[in-house]
Formats: C-alpha cells, structure tokens, sequence
C-alpha cells in the first residue's frame, strides 16, 4: 500500500508540470541512466579484455568464445529467457506495434549476455545491446508514471539516443541515428527530448571516462583523385554491405537446420558456433572481438601486414561475425561494420594504387574511414548515421564530401540489392515492421470493432422475393445478409444487383427465394483481421463494404467510408504534437 500510496503522490506531482517541460525533464533522467549504462558496459569490457587477452596465445584460447556463448545463451534462455540476438529488430518492433513498451528485464538482459560474448572473444559490437538497455530504460520510466504511447516512444528514442552517444562518445550520432533508424520519423516533439538525452548521456560518459575521441587521426588533405576514388570505394562497400548481411542470415539458417536435424540443446550449438569463432581468431586475432584495436591500427596506417592477410582478415571478420550472432552469441553489427569497413577501405587503397600508380590519393588511413562510413551506410542503410558517426568518432571533418559520397551511393546501391537492412530484415519478412506515417502503420492502430456497422436487415435463406423486396423500402442501404433460419449461420449476401431482374416481373415475387439470388462466394474477414488486409480484400474485389463473420455468426460490416472516416481520425492523431 505504502509503495503505491508513493507511486501515485510522485505522478500527482510530476503531473502538475507543463506537457513539454515534464517530458524534457524525463528525457533528462534516461539520458544519464542511458549514459550509466554504457558507462558500465565499456568498463565491463575493457575488464574481459585485460583479464583474457593474456590467455588468448595458448593453444586451448579457442575453447573461450565458446564457454561465453554457453553462458550468454544459458542466461538468456533459462535464466532471462528472453530471445538472441542484438535486439534492435526487438526495439524498432516495440515502435512499429506495442506503443513502445519493453519489459524491466529488457534493462539488463541483453547487456549481460553481451559482455559474456564479447568479453570472452566473440565478433560481435557493443552498440546494440546497449541501445536495447537504453530504450528499456525510457520505456520503463514513461510506464512507471503512466505516460501516453506518443511520450513513451519519445522517452524510448531518448534512451536509444543516450546510449549510443555514450558508447561512442558522439552526441550528433544518437540524435541522427534514433530519428533516421529507430523512430524512422524526423519530427520536431522528437527531436528537443532525443537532443537532451543524447547530451545528457554523453556529458556524464565524458565525466566519468574523459573526453576522448574512440579513434583519432593525424587528419587527411583530400583532392580530386580522392573523390573518383570514393565513388569506386562505394561500390565495393556495397557489395560488401550485402555480403555481411546476407552472411548472417544464412548463418543463422545453417544453426537453425544444424540444431533440428542432430536434435542438439541450445547450448550445444552455442558453443560449437563460440568455438569456431575462437579457431578463427587463433589464427586471425583481428576477426575477435569487437575490433577496435585493428581499426586504430588501420586508420593511423600502422597496419603492416601485406594485401592478402587484409582481405583474409576482411572476409574472416564477416565470416566470425556472422557464426556468433547466428549460433547463439549476443552483440550488434555497428563495430563489426566499422571493422570491415576499415580493412575494406585498407584492401580498396592498396588494390587502386597498384593499378594506379600515378593516382594522388590521400594515405590509406583515409579510406580506411571512408570504408568505415561505406559499409555502416550499407549494412543500416542509414546515409546520415554512417557519415556523421565517423565524422564523430574519428575527427575526420576534412574528409565529410568522400564522407557524403560513399555513404550516400552505397546506402543507395544496398537499398536496390538488399531492400530491407540487417535490422529491418526480419520484420519486412514477418510483415510487422509499420514506419510512422504509412497506411499499415496508421491501419494498425484501428479495429474492426471500431468501425463496425451493425445496422443492416438481416434476411433468412427462405424467404420469398416478396418479402425481400417489401425490406427494400425501409433498409438504408442496397444489400441484406443471409442467415439461416434453423442455425442463424451466416450464408452469404443478396445485393441490389441481384433483386433488380425481377423487379418489374411481379409473377417472380412468389417462386423466388432469397437462397437462389444470394452470393454464397462472397469474401468475409473476422473480427481479428488487420484492417489493411481487409481493405486490401475490398479493392481486390471492388468492394465497397465487407461482412464480418465470427465463426459462423454475421457480426456486421464495415464499409470503406466509415474505415476512411476513422483514418483520417487516427492520421490527426498520429502526427499531432505531444
């Protein structure tokens, strides 16, 4: 008692502020429990790194990305039992169909299972876990003082915003990245919120872990040459974009049909695939881990191994990457991006000096970052995010124009080979990934029960014409249902267009029955179906209204004037202000 007595005096108070201040003010409060948590994930990490890193030059070192995928997927599973994987699709989903509700255990699931997979050797990123705890903490704050869907989804944005800025030490990031990708909305009520938090989590990352920039560089003068270059560079991301994503998913299908086909426990399949990712970082150290130490090496153009062993270590880091998120590790795709974007733009720069010789390119380091803004471009398909994050965590504002032109040509080239990114991927496919503005979207927020019509004449299967046509002068409108008098079952529908051959035949009044005239065929939906399908059912057909049947039973109709009536309703509400 005391503890709700509590809970509803803060929300009478909290409520007693104005609209907009009360949600700068939440905003405020998940951006440093956003920034806390990244806080806590890095020097988690950094821990895992310092204690296992010594470990990694014995032979049995493979056996650790194995022991942290059983115990990330064990903790998940039976402990959590939650789902894998990095949980972005999860957040973008909680946008798209569930007003922006996560569970409590949201905070932390997806953190811990990460920090085993990582810290124990796995090729898998920081980022998206993090991201995931951040949008459970706004989603959990605006819950607990029962705010509306629109201001839960803002402190969701602020959440995912706060995190990523922390990780990565790169506020304009999390702001770009939370509108562009997660809320997919460039509205003004998001962005003042999402702009607090994202500096609120980054500020208190800066206090308590300096201000450092992730990976600095000596700082590029990019010419003409540079520009053709990139162009080509683009290209080449792009394709690698592709490969990465398509890596996973087949990644994840050959663990699905392993673990069915050999009747293998989760955790089983979790260790062989930790283990395999441990036998490659044997003998290719740079494809474990996150992956950052390789990309300070790359872009300060200390890398010093040849050509070949830069490819290798490339497609070893898709290949290592891919194995952990789909046999059961936990983690995101950003820092493996960067890393193959960075050997990418590595290989790409030898490759086109050894045709060019001539060519003036600025050093190697350079397309190291603009490989690092191409494939993060590809894989998300998010232009603004993967030049503005490199910009960020590099300090490379010299290099913004190649900057603009990889990322923005291979976003566009993956978006015509790959139309859904790595995140959106499986939502497109499962049909539930509803971006604001569109019709599924605002569709998706009514129901049939809403805009059901319950007016009509019902008519019995053996009822003569005469009687029929007797209904017509007092039904408004220009059909009846048909039941069937014993069991009231729903049979079809008699339409206008079916009584009016023998209208001006009055001998046919009395050998007519309903039965003969009805369309038995015609398409019916339930109560459950998704208006858009069931508008989708009224075009296919020219149909300007639809039965609705439960079970057998006739419950109503909508038609397309009260639907339409109701979205543009739900339109005004969709895009009004907070």
């Amino acid at each position: 008692m005391r503890r709700v007595f509590f809970k509803r005096r803060a929300q009478s108070i909290i409520f007693s502020f104005d609209e907009n201040l009360l949600l700068l003010i939440m905003a405020l409060i998940v951006g440093v429990l956003g920034g806390l948590a990244a806080v806590f994930l890095n020097y988690s990490l950094e821990f895992c790194y310092e204690h296992f890193h010594v470990l990694r030059q014995y032979w049995w070192a493979f056996f650790l990305p194995g022991v942290g995928a059983i115990l990330s997927s064990v903790f998940l599973k039976k402990i959590i039992r939650d789902d894998k994987g990095h949980g972005v699709p999860d957040v973008i989903y909680s946008v798209s169909k569930k007003g922006g509700l996560l569970k409590v255990r949201s905070i932390f699931s997806r953190l811990i299972s990460s920090i085993l997979t990582i810290g124990s050797g796995g090729s898998a990123g920081p980022e998206a876990p993090i991201l995931y705890s951040g949008a459970a903490i706004g989603s959990n704050i605006a819950r607990l003082f029962s705010l509306n869907e629109r201001q839960r989804i803002t402190l969701l944005g602020c959440g995912t915003a706060s995190a990523i800025s922390a990780i990565f030490n790169a506020p304009v990031s999390g702001i770009i990245f939370t509108l562009e990708v997660i809320l997919a909305e460039w509205n003004a009520i998001y962005l003042v919120p999402v702009a607090i938090a994202s500096v609120a989590g980054t500020e208190l990352s800066r206090f308590l872990r300096g201000n450092q920039i992730p990976f600095s560089n000596s700082g590029f003068n990019i010419g003409f040459d540079d520009l053709i270059a990139a162009a080509f560079l683009a290209v080449l991301t792009a394709i690698i974009s592709v490969s990465f994503t398509r890596s996973m998913e087949k990644s994840s299908k050959l663990a699905s049909a392993f673990e069915k086909k050999f009747r293998l426990p989760f955790l089983v399949k979790a260790g062989l695939g930790g283990c395999a990712v441990g036998i490659i970082g044997f003998f290719i150290p740079d494809a474990m881990g996150e992956g950052y130490h390789s990309i300070r090496e790359l872009i300060s153009g200390t890398y010093s191994t040849g050509i070949a062993i830069a490819g290798i270590a490339l497609f070893a880091k898709i290949i290592a990457t891919a194995i952990t998120l789909g046999w059961g590790g936990s983690g995101g795709v950003f820092a493996p991006s960067l890393v193959i974007g960075s050997f990418t733009g590595v290989v790409f720069y030898r490759l086109f000096t050894l045709i060019f010789p001539e060519a003036n390119l600025v050093s190697e380091g350079g397309f190291a970052l603009l490989g690092m803004s191409g494939v993060m471009a590809g894989v998300l398909q998010a232009p603004l995010t993967g030049i503005f994050l490199i910009v960020e965590i590099t300090g490379g504002y010299e290099v913004i124009v190649p900057l603009i032109i990889v990322s923005s040509l291979s976003s566009v080239i993956c978006r015509y080979l790959e139309p859904a990114s790595v995140y959106l991927k499986e939502l497109v496919e499962k049909g539930t990934l509803l971006r604001p503005g569109t019709d599924a979207k605002v569709l998706s927020d009514l129901r049939v029960e809403e805009i059901l019509e319950k007016d009509c004449l019902e008519v019995f299967n053996d009822m003569r014409l005469k009687e029929l046509i007797y209904l017509l002068k007092v039904s408004k409108r220009n059909f009846f249902p048909v039941l069937d008098r014993k069991t009231n079952d729903f049979l079809g529908v008699v339409h206008l267009d079916h009584i009016r051959p023998y209208l001006l035949d009055s001998l046919m009044y009395e050998t007519v029955f309903v039965y003969q005239i009805m369309d038995s065929e015609i398409p019916v939906i339930s109560p459950d179906t998704e208006l858009k399908e069931a508008l989708d059912i009224m075009d296919e057909y020219s149909m300007f209204s639809i039965p609705v049947i439960s079970g057998r039973k006739f419950m109503g109709i909508i038609s397309k004037a009260t639907l339409l009536d109701q979205y543009r309703k739900e339109l005004m509400v969709q895009t009004s202000e907070i």
